[in-house]
């Protein structure tokens, strides 16, 4: 299963229409994952036209993106693999531990917040920050995520740059 992981799009003031990079990498995937700062429901409508979606809520989403169905965590299973995700993960120092004591069953943590893409595996739990696809900040590229689950195993978990 091919799963795109998103965060921190920040629309309209970043992310007025997909980019067509994102698009690209979107085309033929089964989920989205959207680890929040969506900002605005046009972005999920958006996505949702590629493949069905599962948003977390981030500090600057409201209403609007909270009534499409974001939540502040959540856990579920995608292809067998225990995932869960949360927008603001805390700090790097003490990570895995804490989402450990957070999310006991989950084998995939995905957030978003800082906008540093993040890809680590420790103490069998991996950890998953796709960066932003539109808002890198200090970061060299703009980036998004792309998973390949396969019969509950996590295949492979890509930072992929997405600037033009």
């Amino acid at each position: 299963m091919r799963v795109a992981v998103l965060a921190d799009t920040h629309g309209p003031r970043r992310w007025r229409s997909c980019p067509p990079e994102v698009a690209r990498q979107l085309d033929g995937v089964e989920l989205i994952l959207h680890a929040g700062d969506v900002c605005t429901a046009a972005v999920l409508d958006e996505l949702a036209t590629f493949a069905p979606v599962r948003v977390v809520q981030g500090n600057n989403d409201g209403a609007e993106v909270i009534a499409w169905g974001a939540r502040p965590t959540l856990e579920f299973d995608v292809d067998g693999l225990a995932v869960a995700m949360v927008h603001d993960s805390g700090p790097a120092a003490g990570r895995t531990s804490r989402l450990r004591r957070l999310f006991p069953t989950a084998e995939l943590v995905v957030f978003g917040h800082s906008h540093i893409p993040w890809s680590q595996c420790e103490h069998q739990l991996h950890t998953f920050n796709p960066g932003s696809p539109t808002d890198r900040r200090r970061q060299p590229r703009a980036t998004m995520g792309l998973l390949e689950v396969v019969n509950g195993q996590l295949r492979s978990a890509q930072i992929l740059p997405v600037d033009e």
